[in-house]
């Protein structure tokens, strides 16, 4: 997930109504002077930080004001002296470096200061990709969340897709109401990953009588097209499509959907979970009909009995998949080109969407390995 930070220092008159904002918008972490901390969490729930050096009661301690981090005083030439290194080495608790990233020196210094801190805020003067990329690189293999300093959701938008990964999250410096909104939508975007669907051939369809299945109602609306990935073989998934459309017999839900049987497989990001775990407060994947996915979450998982329905496909020559879902009219699957496709109008030989994968799965992990799932 990318965070989502706001610098909001100032008199609290001022800077209240940019907090309210950022917590309606989901953002992480809000930076505020000591004396507004408490009154931050009268707000709302959101992670808080402030500078010093000395723990208050603050989330998160940022060190790197009036120091070497924001240019105050000059770096030393050996930067393993540095005054903030040796305040991120000996600080408790959540530690933030900040580096304004003046020239390559303080680049450099941000990467050192990076190893020792649990969030890096980095800050261009002159706001560009590459020592952002410069960081990012410097930096694999570390635990540190890397926050990109910007004033405007069109550097967001960069920093959150710089080099494959990007930040790790961004820090908006804006007093602008409308910016955090956009900063928000920006860091949605980003968190959107993309999936590789392809055409599978139907090759069997037949009624197999009662089973428990399984709804996914999400706290958010899905549109047209979108669904979620759902196969009783961790090799290939399904799109099951939301119920998004009107029907003849029931209103649109646009937050439902009718997912399948109980063992299924659904993919959520990387990982696989049984349909029958899913409950209130858990994170989904909806997928859209052109493979772009994001998250949401699970409001009720319902699980009823109802008469199913067997769908197996064939995909990639020697790919065959199968899935159980519910037998009824408002169930569908979703055709190339993105039409839904009632599994009461499936027929052998028709083509529905599917995710194919390479490698087998172990407590819903990637692994290579064996497998043969039937």
């Amino acid at each position: 997930m990318k965070e989502k930070w706001l610098t909001a220092l100032g008199p609290w008159a001022e800077v209240k109504p940019r907090i309210t904002t950022a917590l309606e918008s989901g953002f992480d972490c809000v930076i505020v002077d000591q004396e507004n901390v408490a009154r931050v969490r009268e707000l709302g729930g959101i992670k808080v930080a402030s500078f010093g050096a000395q723990r208050e009661a603050e989330d998160v301690t940022i060190i790197g004001k009036s120091g070497e981090g924001d240019g105050t005083v000059p770096l030393p030439p050996d930067l393993n002296s540095s005054l903030d290194l040796a305040l991120a080495k000996n600080t408790s608790g959540p530690i933030a470096g900040m580096v304004v990233i003046a020239n390559k020196n303080y680049e450099q210094f941000a990467v050192e200061m990076g190893k020792h801190v649990d969030y890096l805020i980095v800050i261009g003067t002159d706001w560009k990709v590459i020592p952002l990329e410069n960081m990012i690189a410097g930096l694999q293999g570390t635990d540190v969340r890397i926050i990109a300093g910007v004033k405007s959701a069109a550097e967001a938008e960069l920093a959150l897709s710089t080099l494959e990964h990007g930040a790790d999250g961004v820090m908006l410096d804006s007093a602008d109401l409308s910016e955090i909104k956009r900063v928000e939508k920006a860091a949605e975007i980003a968190e959107r990953a993309h999936l590789d669907l392809e055409a599978a051939t139907v090759t069997a369809v037949k009624a197999v009588g009662m089973g428990d299945r399984v709804c996914v109602d999400t706290a958010s609306m899905m549109s047209p097209g979108e669904g979620m990935l759902v196969g009783s073989q961790a090799k290939g998934f399904f799109l099951v499509h939301s119920e998004s459309e009107d029907s003849p017999y029931v209103a649109a839900r646009p937050f439902r959907v009718n997912a399948g049987a109980v063992h299924a497989y659904i993919k959520v990001g990387d990982k696989t979970r049984y349909l029958s775990e899913l409950k209130s407060g858990d994170e989904v994947s909806i997928v859209s009909k052109d493979g772009e996915t994001r998250s949401a979450i699970v409001g009720r998982s319902k699980i009823e009995k109802r008469p199913m329905i067997l769908i197996e496909a064939e995909a990639g020559g020697t790919a065959r998949l199968s899935t159980l879902l519910q037998n009824a009219e408002t169930i569908k699957l979703v055709a190339p080109g993105g039409k839904p496709i009632s599994v009461a109008e499936l027929k052998e030989g028709d083509q529905v969407l599917v995710h194919l994968e390479e490698s087998a799965r172990h407590f819903g992990m990637s692994i290579e390995e064996s497998i043969i799932e039937k």
